[in-house]
């Protein structure tokens, strides 16, 4: 499962948790390490963690964790930029595909042990290894391989440097390593379980694993709280001024912002939907860019499309984005000034050339030049009429389907209201030309299973961008090799005879990945992107940003355009 934004995560936990807290207790009432409350910052961002191992994390709320206990050879600083963490000096090749890094000295483990370069050539080749069962594991392609399929990674014999080769020059591969998938694991720690080889993550599924950040793992009650400690090994220890990070575990939007009205919590970031409108104006309501885009993914190998040719499939679909009412949805649910979406590349993105993608276009024109797009923000139920039309569908005087030939969707999408209330938009939207759509609320569990083994029309999704490159959002889209299906949206490689043919968008997206003329490979990402928005599988309904709540007592922590939350340089003063 690839991830989602932290916000769409669901949990067990309810109010009735909350109460008795305060003082030196955490937000889930666990006993604190310290009796200073200013040196603990009491967080809610989601609920239980699927994994901590950050070669298998996949979610947004997991990767915070993540460079909150680890950091890898760079990391994000408060401007956004990816600066050195543990390195001293980086080299690259004249031909941008040879890296070598020489490591600080004296880096150290959590328990004491030295940190060297072999610990990354280890995680990194283990990160990239099929065996591990990494979402993330293509993210390695970017790297030359020898005749085994091993990527070429190699530490110096001391451990003091590692030499990194890449199968083409990569614009964002300083994004990369700072990336969690690229932070390192200490190999000892990692195979001690006796399950280690068919359960890669045991290690980490208990309190009180090795790590290299700002904080450890110190007590984990599952399903509600986690109890994080200062790292004195960290290498940068001396600037980390907290002791502790309490996280409750939930995403009960309801309890998550009682708990912080009850002054429990110092940072959250979900509120109930019906509060948006009286946060917005108060002095701890944040709301910061992001890099990403809220959308709905089509299961293209739906019985839905059954007797339709591929072409009638792709008009069904694009049909129902000339429906949706995105000004609605963003004006009166998403309420943060979120942008309406009709491109599935977010609007901020770079061009991987200095430049944005989106505005890059001397030698491209978008379908909807006006809108710069693939169609107009504003609804058209003409032209939604005219391509049902298209693949056979027929309508009255009045533009509604006729009682011949009738449309159901069931629309699949797991816990919270604003969700909950986007689904209901989109109902109304396909009502308006007797589309009938059924809602299917799930917790989020059920949610992925259900979503990842097809059991849905049409879902709800979301993606933020690893790193700052067209190529991010379009490779998340490739259909699986093996004719399994895309996670997310089952883009199965002819998996039936009604779905698209994905054959020439896998080809070209290996071109995007080797080609080193920056402005050829722009003109290939947009021809990508004009290939997977003519499928109609992608509607987008708006580009991400994030808002969080935050005590006006609490500063020095930051959040990138990726979602990614740092908290260890916060200072917490006294109420």
């Amino acid at each position: 499962m690839k991830k989602l934004i932290a916000a769409l995560l669901t949990g067990a936990m309810t109010a009735s948790l909350l109460t008795g807290c305060g003082g030196s207790k955490g937000a889930s009432g666990v006993q604190s390490a310290t009796s200073d409350i200013t040196k603990v910052l009491r967080v809610c961002l989601a609920s239980e963690p699927d994994h901590l191992d950050p070669a298998l994390n996949s979610t947004v709320d997991g990767a915070t964790l993540a460079v909150n206990s680890f950091v890898g050879l760079y990391t994000y600083d408060k401007e956004g930029k990816t600066v050195p963490a543990l390195v001293t000096d980086t080299q690259i090749s004249d031909d941008k595909l040879t890296y070598t890094f020489t490591m600080k000295d004296g880096l150290k483990w959590s328990d004491g042990s030295d940190l060297t370069a072999k610990d990354f050539e280890y995680s990194w080749k283990r990160a990239a290894d099929p065996s591990t069962a990494s979402d993330y594991s293509y993210l390695f392609d970017v790297f030359a391989k020898d005749s085994d399929g091993n990527i070429n990674v190699k530490a110096s014999d001391d451990g003091k440097t590692l030499t990194a080769v890449l199968a083409a020059p990569c614009a964002y591969f300083e994004g990369l390593l700072a990336f969690p998938t690229f932070m390192p694991v200490k190999q000892e720690a990692v195979e001690a379980p006796a399950d280690h080889e068919t359960n890669p993550g045991s290690w980490a599924s208990e309190a009180g694993f090795v790590s290299n950040g700002a904080f450890t793992l110190k007590e984990w009650k599952h399903n509600e709280s986690m109890v994080y400690v200062k790292n004195p090994y960290f290498y940068d220890a001396d600037n980390v001024k907290l002791e502790e990070l309490d996280y409750m575990l939930s995403s009960d939007d309801t309890a998550m912002y009682a708990a912080y009205g009850a002054d429990n919590l110092d940072f959250i970031d979900s509120a109930p939907n019906d509060e948006l409108a009286n946060l917005k104006d108060k002095d701890d309501f944040y709301v910061a860019d992001q890099i990403g885009t809220y959308y709905v993914g089509f299961n293209v190998n739906s019985t839905l499309f059954e007797g339709k040719t591929p072409e009638q499939a792709n008009a069904m679909r694009k049909a129902i984005a000339y429906l949706v009412d995105r000004k609605t949805i963003v004006d009166n649910i998403a309420q943060t000034g979120q942008i309406p979406a009709n491109t599935f590349i977010p609007d901020s993105m770079s061009d991987g050339n200095g430049g944005i993608f989106k505005q890059n276009t001397d030698s491209y024109t978008y379908p909807d030049e006006a809108s710069a797009g693939y169609f107009p923000i504003e609804v058209n139920v003409d032209k939604a009429v005219e391509l049902l039309k298209e693949a056979g569908y027929e309508f009255d005087e009045n533009n509604m389907l006729s009682a011949s030939t009738p449309i159901t969707l069931n629309y699949l999408t797991n816990d919270g209201t604003a969700h909950i209330a986007i689904a209901q938009q989109i109902q109304q939207d396909v009502a308006q030309i007797g589309i009938t759509m059924n809602i299917q609320q799930e917790d989020w569990q059920t949610f992925l299973n259900d979503r990842k083994n097809g059991n849905f029309d049409i879902a709800r999704e979301g993606w933020l961008a690893d790193y700052d490159d067209p190529v991010n959002m379009l490779e998340i889209c490739a259909p699986n090799g093996d004719d399994s299906g895309n996670d997310d949206m089952q883009l199965g490689l002819n998996s039936t005879e009604y779905a698209p043919d994905w054959s020439e968008y896998i080809d070209l997206l290996a071109q995007i990945k080797s080609e080193t003329d920056s402005a050829n490979r722009v003109s290939l990402m947009h021809k990508a992107e004009d290939m997977l928005m003519d499928t109609g599988a992608i509607l987008p309904l708006y580009y991400y940003n994030d808002f969080y709540l935050q005590k006006g007592n609490v500063s020095g922590d930051y959040v990138n355009v990726f979602g990614m939350k740092y908290f260890m340089y916060v200072e917490k003063s006294a109420s």
